[in-house]
């Protein structure tokens, strides 16, 4: 089969078997369709590879009242056709727990059907309103934010319900916004030195490590100051990579990872930290701070002395309560363990544990 990236096939799913058979047996039916739930399709990423697994034609229906959830599924499992331009539309583990393979033999087809509200809330741990407050923002993980304004929207038949709650999750409120990069360069100041010392004594693979945790932090710093959500680390080298004015900072970081010692290694952190301080500079949420390295104390390695980034970043913050709170930010920035944040009630408990209202 001839491949079709994802979020196409899926469009003309909807548009092209979906649509029809719900105007036709389900006529004045209201609902929302998309592809919002997760893969590398949202983000317009998948390649032939991503055919071996949770690929195929499938889609996202919402509706406003849970009691026309029923109805829809014994429609589509009814009357969905077995395959669509050749991909075939039953999936070994179904829509919602996507575990299996695309496979004729599956025994679900890939069309979810949920209820709006209880889903975003499934999805968020929250239900994103315009009452929408820091800690909501704080307890979801970019990834999740870059699936639900990622992807597409086929069909808004719910007066534009759908459209409205992605252009509501489209980008943080400014202040929490420089509360998240105040605590992503916090991280950096936590660790800047330490690659310097870990050569100094010997210790190439420590220092190596410590680099290679400035550089993911440095990517995602990147990512959040143009304005977009972090992907996991499949994809955060790729996303990064693709921001304007990336190229030396993608050069610099692959010279700090590379084979050379510590001098090289030195170099283009230095290089990565200069320029993610001039693009703190250049976006305008905080005033100007000098975007130069300098030694570690007395010790003959260079560091930004990144907690000057996270000083202005918090005194630019207006609303008291945030600025106050310590720099820890949002729950991803702090959790990397996938079996709490692809969970958002457990995502949701660790984040109002670790900064309470």
């Amino acid at each position: 089969m001839v491949f079709v990236p994802g979020l196409t096939l899926c469009r003309r799913f909807h548009d092209e078997a979906v649509a029809p058979l719900l105007l036709r047996r389900l006529p004045g039916l209201r609902y929302a369709a998309g592809l919002l739930d997760g893969g590398s399709e949202l983000l317009g990423l998948d390649t032939p590879r991503s055919t071996d697994h949770d690929w195929g034609p499938r889609c996202q229906l919402f509706v406003a009242d849970p009691a026309a959830v029923a109805p829809v599924c014994e429609v589509l499992d009814a009357e969905l056709p077995a395959e669509f331009l050749g991909w075939p539309t039953r999936f070994a583990g179904g829509p919602d727990v996507r575990l299996g393979v695309v496979d004729s033999d599956g025994d679900r087809h890939g069309v979810g059907v949920a209820e709006l509200d209880g889903w975003l809330r499934g999805r968020l741990g929250f239900a994103p309103g315009p009452g929408m407050q820091a800690d909501d923002w704080l307890s979801v993980s970019t990834q999740r934010l870059a699936e639900l304004t990622g992807g597409a929207v086929f069909h808004d038949g719910l007066d534009g319900a759908l459209t409205t709650v992605r252009a509501r999750l489209a980008w943080y409120p400014d202040d929490v916004w420089r509360y998240v990069l105040a605590a992503t360069w916090a991280r950096v100041g936590q660790a800047e030195h330490l690659a310097g010392r870990c050569a100094e004594v010997g210790d190439e693979l420590g220092s190596r490590v410590v680099t290679a945790r400035l550089a993911r932090d440095l990517m995602r710093l990147g990512l959040l100051l143009h304005r977009r959500w972090p992907p996991y680390d499949k994809w955060l080298g790729t996303l990064f990579a693709r921001l304007p004015a990336a190229a030396p900072v993608v050069d610099a970081l692959t010279n700090a990872l590379g084979p050379g010692g510590w001098a090289e290694r030195q170099g283009g952190l230095v290089r990565a930290l200069e320029a993610l301080a001039g693009w703190t500079n250049d976006s305008g949420l905080t005033p100007r701070v000098d975007p130069t390295a300098r030694p570690f104390h007395h010790r003959p390695f260079l560091v930004l002395n990144a907690n000057r980034f996270v000083a202005a970043l918090r005194a630019a913050i207006t609303d008291p309560a945030l600025r106050e709170r310590p720099p820890i930010g949002a729950v991803d920035q702090y959790v990397d363990n996938v079996d709490v944040l692809t969970h958002p009630d457990r995502a949701r408990r660790v984040a109002v544990a670790v900064l309470p209202s």
